[in-house]
């Protein structure tokens, strides 16, 4: 069988879809009865950071074509401008081909819908791997004016994308609500993030109280854009907690800027770029506290943050601005962590000093979702999808 995958990243950029997309991949190609062929992009994720990748690459049975994106950033104009190139690029490497099955993981809707043009074309079942709503979360994001103009052809563009689907795996059941009464004709799968193996321990964490003689060290890594909103909160919670915390930022984005003019004359503040993989474990180790913001709105009350599973983990207390399905899996699933309302820095001082601060047990959670044995399901979630044709 041969199986087409869209992904806009992949191995080895520094992202959540990266991440999901190379752990699916290492549990495809495991079945040599597959023919698999990846279609992603040069790595592309921070500007900041720059990854070695090769445009071709075929190990086996897999065949990764990567194609170079034009000199971006993180602002609209130049993520359509990416898209398109992507778009074009894309449709230039599969034409003539045929395929049994075409898969493709999209969080902004543009690479479903490449995924499903290109299975429309060759009268291929689609299976979709949808990480966002993002015609849903758009009206929170964007001008109203903006989103006033764009809505109708970006739900023209959902309807055509959703309906062309045999198979819709949706990573939070926060989003049933929005995709199964709309898009009926698919069936429909549930394969969350997970812990990736580089997060497992060895060793099952010790419990032993976390040196306090020095500031405590808060963390976050990750994207800094509009979606996290990093910058209605980290500083004025930095302001609260005073010397007694530090709180370190890694990553970079749309509005790290935005960030770090807030933070302006605050001490116990730093910012650090993008790091690798096995560097930022170190990060994670290293820090007495785990930080994760989403913005206020309406739309990421549905979203469930892959960061989640990074953090717990690694065993370190964590701090979490989230509401809404992300908060409900926190509060059920994750032991140590407390949550606050978004941007509520009352709420988010008080859940500080509520912490233990100490190394948490967390056998259980890893046990129930490591990424290998989620990957592993949902591979032969695919392959059925193909043999069905």
């Amino acid at each position: 069988m041969k199986i087409l995958l869209v992904s806009f990243y992949y191995a080895p950029d520094l992202c959540a879809g990266s991440f999901r997309t190379t752990a699916l991949i290492e549990q495809l190609k495991n079945n040599s009865d597959l023919e698999i062929e990846v279609i992603t992009t040069m790595p592309n994720r921070y500007a900041s950071f720059e990854a070695g990748a090769q445009e071709f690459e075929q190990i086996d049975n897999l065949t990764v074509r990567r194609i170079a994106l034009p000199s971006h950033k993180s602002g609209m104009l130049d993520q359509i401008k990416s898209f398109a190139a992507f778009y074009k690029q894309a449709n230039k490497l599969v034409s003539g081909k045929k395929y049994d099955l075409v898969f493709a993981t999209s969080s902004r809707l543009f690479t479903a819908f490449l995924g499903a043009r290109i299975a429309k074309r060759i009268n291929a079942p689609l299976y979709l791997d949808i990480r966002d709503i993002f015609v849903d979360t758009l009206k929170d994001v964007l001008n109203p004016k903006v989103t006033f103009l764009l809505k109708p052809i970006l739900t023209l563009v959902e309807n055509y994308t959703f309906s062309a689907a045999k198979h819709i795996n949706l990573v939070s059941k926060g989003f049933e609500g929005y995709f199964v009464y709309r898009f009926k004709s698919a069936s429909y799968s549930w394969f969350t993030n997970g812990i990736d193996k580089e997060f497992l321990r060895t060793e099952a964490p010790v419990e032993s109280e976390l040196n306090d003689s020095a500031p405590l060290t808060v963390l976050y890594a990750g994207n800094i854009g509009e979606g996290q909103g990093l910058n209605t909160i980290i500083p004025e919670l930095a302001r609260l907690a005073g010397d007694k915390y530090q709180f370190k930022v890694i990553g970079d984005g749309g509005r790290k800027a935005a960030l770090v003019e807030a933070s302006k004359g605050l001490t116990n503040i730093s910012f650090h770029p993008p790091v690798n993989r096995d560097h930022l474990i170190q990060e994670y180790l290293s820090a007495d506290i785990l930080f994760l913001h989403l913005n206020d709105y309406p739309a990421f009350e549905k979203v469930l943050p892959s960061k989640i599973f990074e953090y717990a983990a690694v065993g370190k207390p964590i701090l979490a601005g989230v509401s809404g399905y992300a908060a409900e899996f926190i509060n059920k699933e994750v032991d140590n962590a407390e949550v606050f309302y978004p941007s509520n820095h009352q709420q988010a001082i008080t859940s500080l000093n509520n912490l233990k601060l100490s190394q948490t047990n967390r056998d259980s959670f890893i046990k129930k979702y490591t990424r290998t044995n989620i990957m592993m399901e949902m591979a032969n979630s695919i392959i059925s999808y193909g043999d069905k044709k």
